[in-house]
């Protein structure tokens, strides 16, 4: 392992499945995602099988509050002991570039271990690495319980950096063709293809490190982003997997005065990405309402009163293009219901954000026993076809604009909690590199 402590940075051991595994059935995608669709998970659950695979190794978060979850804790940790005692893992120091390629899109990232003490979450933080959300402590508790006892940590966290030059992917597009090929398969339920080179050409891992140095320089900052020097550089911003990595840093908070600095439990391996990637697309996360006993409409108007007027529309298609072209002040979304579609807009909002206006209320609804349960879902039909169900509520949000990232969260702080996804649910980051983080 190779440390670059000043962009902290680590050049890990890194675990992949031995020669002769099943890619296909190996690799699943990240825990968060399908929430609401079972029916996906259990199509995955009969794919794998008994086959070695990163579904034994996960809790997918549609089985938290049942029988399952309790029984997948202690299964999972069992297997990753399995799989480094039996020779399932076989390890590689060293950088892994990744292509995804899905819908037409191909996506880059690198494979590297970033220091968590230089990673904050809280709100305000001016760490090196940062949030761009929300982190719900609530939420915490059961990644807690998995990684606590977990032998490895199998990531899917994507961390951007703001590289509008593509000087850091540039260096490898040029020698791509000469980096040993690690993996190339297609990747299960229609979600695209993932290929993974391995960087072991040192004189380029210290270039790649040179690039993220200079991004980092407080005087190209400052002069990048407009601020002061006084204000923290912020070089890595956390994508996807807020909340994971989140977990890892509070263990580590935890386990240090036991086990002292030099740890592998000190480092959280991720995947790198570039914010100007022309394969990358931020897409809206949008709620779903469980159980509601109270029409939204109603609740909405006891929220805002009269500072919110509803417009009814035809269909998803005219409420998704009155959302995306409304303008501010106002702060526009879209309600689905057994009732049809209608496109709510709150006036003099308190809030930078949509989003932000939205949760406020999703929030207080929720507290006041109305509404059972929400959601976090991808998707346009997803989040049109259950909340038309008898019962749910569906609130429809238009995008961000990733160009937009970095500016907001270095002047602002974190964005409301599920303000953006990097992609659709099937474009998420599927397990594949897995890290050891027990002595």
């Amino acid at each position: 392992m190779r440390n670059y402590p000043s962009v902290g940075v680590q050049i890990a051991d890194i675990l992949l499945p031995k020669k002769g595994t099943d890619l296909a059935r190996w690799s699943v995608i990240a825990c968060d995602q399908f929430t609401s669709q079972p029916e996906y998970w259990q199509e995955v659950a009969a794919q794998v099988g008994s086959a070695p695979s990163t579904f034994h190794l996960i809790l997918p978060e549609v089985y938290l509050g049942t029988e399952e979850e309790k029984a997948r804790v202690q299964s999972t940790q069992s297997k990753m002991r399995e799989y480094l005692n039996d020779g399932t893992l076989v390890s590689h120091e060293g950088l892994i570039y990744v292509e995804r390629t899905v819908d037409g899109k191909m996506r880059r990232g690198v494979m590297l271990a970033l220091d968590l003490e230089k990673y904050d979450f809280n709100k305000g933080s001016q760490s090196l690495i940062r949030a761009t959300e929300g982190t719900i402590l609530d939420r915490l508790p059961p990644r807690i319980k998995i990684r606590e006892g977990a032998a490895v940590e199998l990531p899917h966290i994507l961390v951007l950096i703001d590289d509008p030059e593509n000087l850091f992917f540039g260096l490898i597009e040029k020698q791509k063709d000469t980096l040993p090929l690690a993996y190339d398969f297609e990747l299960m339920q229609n979600s695209g293809h993932l290929t993974g080179f391995y960087v072991d050409d040192h004189k380029l891992e210290e270039q790649m490190i040179a690039v993220l140095e200079g991004l980092s320089q407080p005087e190209i900052f400052a002069k990048k982003y407009g601020v002061s020097l006084e204000k923290g550089v912020l070089l890595f911003a956390v994508g996807d997997g807020n909340h994971s990595l989140a977990t890892a840093k509070s263990i580590w908070e935890k386990l240090k005065p036991q086990v002292g600095m030099d740890h592998p439990a000190r480092y959280a391996l991720v995947e790198i990405e570039n914010v100007h990637d022309k394969g990358l697309e931020f897409e809206p996360i949008h709620r779903v309402l469980f159980g509601i006993k109270e029409d939204p409409q109603v609740a909405l108007r006891n929220h805002f009163g009269n500072d919110i007027t509803f417009t009814a529309v035809k269909n998803k298609e005219e409420m998704i293009q009155t959302v995306k072209n409304a303008k501010a002040p106002g702060h526009s979304f879209g309600l689905i219901s057994e009732q049809g579609f209608n496109v709510a807009t709150v006036s003099n909002p308190s809030t930078n954000l949509p989003v932000g206006t939205l949760q406020t209320f999703l929030d207080a609804w929720l507290k006041t026993g109305n509404a059972g349960q929400i959601d976090y879902v991808h998707g346009d039909n997803v989040v049109c076809e259950l909340g038309a169900q008898h019962g749910n509520a569906g609130f429809y949000l238009a995008g961000m604009s990733k160009s937009d990232l970095f500016k907001t969260v270095i002047l602002d702080g974190a964005l409301p909690r599920k303000t953006f996804s990097m992609g659709e649910a099937h474009e998420k980051r599927f397990y594949m590199e897995c890290r050891k983080i027990i002595d």
